[in-house]
């Protein structure tokens, strides 16, 4: 098959990585990709977000299926423009990618159906949502209703951090994300992440990662895309799981397909749990990032099976096989992400990484120079491991670590520490 992956970023990269080694992938094709991905693939200039010209080139160069990485071309509606061109697609409808680019559409899902999460308001202007806030008090979470990229959720411990949220979202701050508000109500407990396939009528969960918010160690300082996680999600059991695809999950893609909007592609749901009791903080379209490089990791050649099983609706007919095994990555970012930070250092000690099914440091934001390859980005770097337990994966990741060069970069010290 010749495979083409839109995207750039690290959750790319790892897509790329398990791709490629599945015997069934002939030619690999990312656009834009990244100067660590083009060490496994041909990577191309191309707008990704213009359904046409992606459709364009899937024909001109014979692309047999088309992997959608991030949110913003699920959201332009890329995925309905390939599908009505019967080309093979792995990702959901625009329609039903609203369940990521809008939180007031996840909202009245979850209204619809009884899923378990936060009590909320919706708010379109900035006087009624500072009402709010007065009324529910702090702590208390601040959304913007649209994509933004990961950084438009504010977790507000006082009062003044909420409203100030409120001015900065009203006055502009996430662009077009930020006309319309939801605030929630604090959840307390345990957040992890739950990855389902679903094709329209079957699900089939792929895997469970706990990633880590906050730039700081000890989860302090601002809210970012994320520094690092792992997988398996220890806090999300077996029975945890099957109470989060019983009460929330499944009634989801039901009420989906009953809407006439059927979602196919990667669910990511974003899940408080507390006393075993799962809630739905947030879902995403896609995977995670870096979920998915400890997913990939641990998936394998495998993944690209499943994918393709996802895509032509016979999830019934497939299974995942998990090996006992740990995932672990820490993410790179440059100097003061996720505030205002500096493109186009150099980054050493690349070569001299290990490149193996146990250790891979995938590229979140590089660009290959004449001096080398530099730092593009906010989180840059995202140096994976996998071993059969999770203290000796976070071993080999920081080993990995201590090798790379690169003053301009920091990272978190403790990422696994709430399983560890």
């Amino acid at each position: 098959m010749n495979i083409l992956i839109l995207g750039s970023g690290g959750r790319e990269h790892s897509l790329a990585w398990a791709v490629a080694q599945n015997p069934k992938c002939d030619r690999l094709i990312v656009a834009p990709g990244n100067a660590g991905i083009a060490k496994i693939a041909d990577c191309v200039s191309l707008d990704i977000v213009d359904g046409v010209a992606v459709l364009e080139f899937v024909l001109k160069n014979a692309i047999d299926f088309v992997i959608i990485g991030p949110e913003a071309p699920l959201a332009a509606g890329v995925a309905d423009v390939l599908r009505a061109a019967d080309v093979l697609c792995f990702g959901p409808s625009q329609a039903a990618a609203k369940l990521e680019a809008s939180k007031f559409f996840t909202k009245s899902i979850c209204d619809a159906v009884g899923a378990p999460t936060a009590g909320y308001g919706h708010f379109t202007n900035l006087q009624s949502a500072k009402d709010y806030v007065y009324k529910m008090g702090a702590p208390i979470v601040v959304k913007a209703d649209g994509l933004a990229a990961g950084k438009g959720v504010i977790v507000a411990m006082t009062l003044q951090a909420a409203l100030e949220a409120l001015e900065n979202m009203f006055g502009g701050e996430f662009g077009s994300a930020g006309t319309e508000v939801v605030i929630e109500e604090f959840m307390d407990g345990e957040e992890a992440s739950y990855f389902i396939l679903c094709d329209g009528t079957d699900v089939l969960a792929i895997g469970t990662a706990q990633d880590h918010k906050r730039a700081g160690d000890g989860d302090t300082g601002p809210n970012t895309g994320g520094m690092g996680a792992y997988s398996p999600a220890a806090v999300l059991s077996d029975a945890v799981a099957e109470k989060a695809m019983t009460e929330i999950i499944k009634p989801t893609m039901a009420e989906m397909a009953r809407r006439g909007t059927p979602y196919q592609g990667v669910l990511y749901a974003g899940l408080m749990i507390k006393d075993g009791v799962p809630r739905l903080v947030e879902y995403n379209a896609r995977f995670g990032d870096p979920e998915c490089q400890v997913l990939m990791m641990r998936l394998g050649a495998q993944a690209l099976d499943l994918l393709i099983a996802c895509a032509e609706e016979r999830l019934s007919h497939v299974k995942v096989n998990w090996a006992e095994d740990h995932a672990l990555t820490v993410v790179m970012a440059a100097n003061g992400y996720p505030g205002t930070y500096t493109d186009g250092s150099v980054i050493g000690g690349l070569d001299a990484l290990p490149t193996t099914s146990s250790n891979m440091c995938f590229h979140a934001g590089t660009a290959q120079s004449d001096a080398g390859i530099t730092a593009q980005g906010g989180r840059v770097l995202n140096i994976t491991a996998r071993a059969s337990n999770l203290a000796e994966a976070r071993a080999q990741a920081y080993g990995m670590v201590d090798k790379i060069d690169w003053p301009e970069g920091f990272c978190r010290q403790d990422i696994g520490w709430r399983a560890l």
